[in-house]
């Protein structure tokens, strides 16, 4: 068999320029090249829940590679970028380990070579990369599967970057990677992004990686010559690897897989495995702690942020961006050089699920000019609180409308103990005031940068509150028509749903600020 697809050499990775938005395709090398000099606009094959994995790739294989050459700063060229590259790989200098498809008993870029090159009994039910991607959904109709039939290259490529680098444990010999807290979990990716394109975060993240390798190997990597690319190294599928053998930002495999050359294209081999590559026990024990550049790990608890079905909600943000339950990995800091009008931080992950995966979860938020001057200087006391006082508002007020619409649809009866209402219509309050708190959650980031930016915060505050009151009274009269709609109880049910919202927004122990404005609003508009 011949090496076929050799990312170093052959240019296999679409790009859409900056300039001019044309299409352009680069060699692996000749990639690094341009986004050094932020000339990438995007990667028009590149899905969604891809786009980490890839980031995170291309940081920490840029990264491993100026290490390895003792450089602090970018090449410059395509030329050393490759020898940089190949020096990776001494055993293989034909480039093999960078090629797509080679000899099986051979490493092939992100596929471990096969002791004997014996892949008898490997499965083939694997033939367009949306089929070997790591999205297991619950339902096909989530998101196709088997559509890529005209798949390029560099499809594959980033499907088994996605395979291999984020996969979770949906069970039957196939593990998942050690950079996550247990086999239903995730890999997020939080990070800043600076003012620019995709190559000047990819700049930013590789010098942040050099610049705190050293704190990574406190935590049991081998300081020089670790193993760094796990796909060079022959898999058997049942020997590990310790994490005291490996590169502090190695970049792993996960399952075994083989591509092949047939006389449609490209297709897949895979196996199971009867043990993870790295050792089960190692990697439980981390519970997800690895050292990785975007990856929070919870403080009290010593294991790594997981991601579920409900994303990254403006509550879970809030403490990711701000708060103190989550160590910051390097990646999410904000740093001195993070200079330029705009900057945001960034969210990425795909929720982990029990043999499935929930969804794929991205959300940036705008750092304004206060913001990022009081995150530079470590003063995150006050953002933390002030988010924290404006998540509380937003669950008071969710709160006090769920309750008003129960009161609706239970027309506006009069109960000595609230939990008398049927399950059945506090489910569908719930519903109904679903879209106060997704209106709020899309908004909230961008409220709190308008009272950090004010020269009156405590006026700005105040205006969200009665906002979001007003927000929430609309959505509430809008509920009426799934209230009584017959004669007296209909007016009983809406006048009793009414007098209970807007008591709780009067009731000091709700919302104080606001109570005491209305209440003050009241006498005013009762003065002569």
């Amino acid at each position: 068999m011949t090496l076929l697809y050799n990312l170093l050499d052959e240019p296999l990775i679409r790009t859409r320029l900056v300039a001019d938005g044309q299409p352009r395709s680069f060699s692996l090398p000749g990639l690094f090249v341009a986004l050094g000099q932020d000339a990438i606009r995007d990667f028009p094959a590149l899905r969604p829940h891809q786009r980490h994995p890839w980031h995170a790739f291309l940081v920490q294989l840029a990264a491993i590679a100026l290490h390895r050459a003792g450089r602090s700063e970018l090449f410059d060229s395509e030329a050393t970028w490759k020898q940089a590259l190949l020096d990776l790989t001494p055993e293989h200098p034909d480039g093999a380990a960078w090629c797509l498809i080679t000899p099986h008993d051979r490493p092939a870029f992100m596929q471990a070579p096969v002791p004997g090159a014996n892949v008898d009994g490997w499965s083939s039910d694997r033939p367009t990369p949306d089929s070997l991607d790591v999205l297991v959904t619950s339902k096909n109709h989530d998101l196709k599967q088997g559509r890529m039939r005209a798949a390029g290259q560099d499809d594959w490529a980033f499907s088994l970057i996605s395979l291999q680098t984020q996969a979770p444990y949906p069970g039957s010999g196939n593990f998942g990677i050690a950079r996550m807290n247990g086999g239903s979990s995730s890999r997020p990716g939080l990070g800043v992004d600076p003012y620019g394109y995709i190559g000047r975060r990819w700049r930013r993240d590789v010098l942040v990686g050099l610049g705190h390798r050293s704190d990574v190997l406190t935590i049991g990597y081998k300081e020089n010559l670790g193993f760094a690319l796990l796909w060079l190294l022959p898999w058997d599928g049942e020997s590990g690897l310790s994490f005291s053998q490996l590169d502090p930002y190695f970049i792993e495999v996960c399952r075994r897989v083989r591509l092949v050359q047939t006389a449609d294209g490209i297709s897949a081999l895979r196996a199971t495995t009867k043990g993870p590559r790295i050792y089960k026990d190692e990697a439980k024990a981390r519970k997800g702690y690895t050292g990785d550049l975007w990856t929070p790990v919870h403080v009290a608890e010593g294991k790594s942020l997981g991601v579920s079905v409900s994303g990254f909600s403006y509550e879970r943000m809030a403490e990711l961006a701000f708060g103190s339950d989550y160590k910051k990995p390097p990646a999410q800091v904000v740093y001195h050089s993070d200079t330029g009008p705009r900057l945001e931080l960034v969210a990425q992950a795909i929720a982990g699920g029990q043999s499935t995966t929930d969804g794929y979860h991205e959300r940036r938020i705008l750092l304004s000019p206060t913001v990022r001057k009081l995150m530079l200087q470590g003063q995150s006391n006050h953002l933390a609180t002030t988010a924290k006082e404006r998540v509380h508002a937003v669950g008071q007020l969710a709160f006090l409308l769920r309750n008003a619409i129960k009161t609706l649809l239970d027309g506006g009866k009069s109960r000595a103990d609230p939990k008398g209402i049927p399950e059945s219509i506090s489910k569908k309050a719930s519903l109904l005031a679903a879209p106060f708190e997704q209106a709020e959650d899309a908004r909230f980031f961008i409220a709190l940068n308008e009272e950090m930016e004010s020269e009156q915060p405590d006026n700005e505050r105040l205006q969200w509150l009665l906002s979001m009151a007003d927000a929430a009274e609309a959505i509430l009269k809008h509920a009426f028509t799934a209230g009584p709609q017959c004669g007296e109880q209909r007016y009983r049910a809406q006048t009793a749903a009414l007098s209970r919202f807007h008591g709780g927004l009067r009731n000091p122990k709700t919302l104080p600020d606001l109570a005491n404005y209305l209440r003050q609003r009241s006498i005013d508009k009762e003065l002569p």
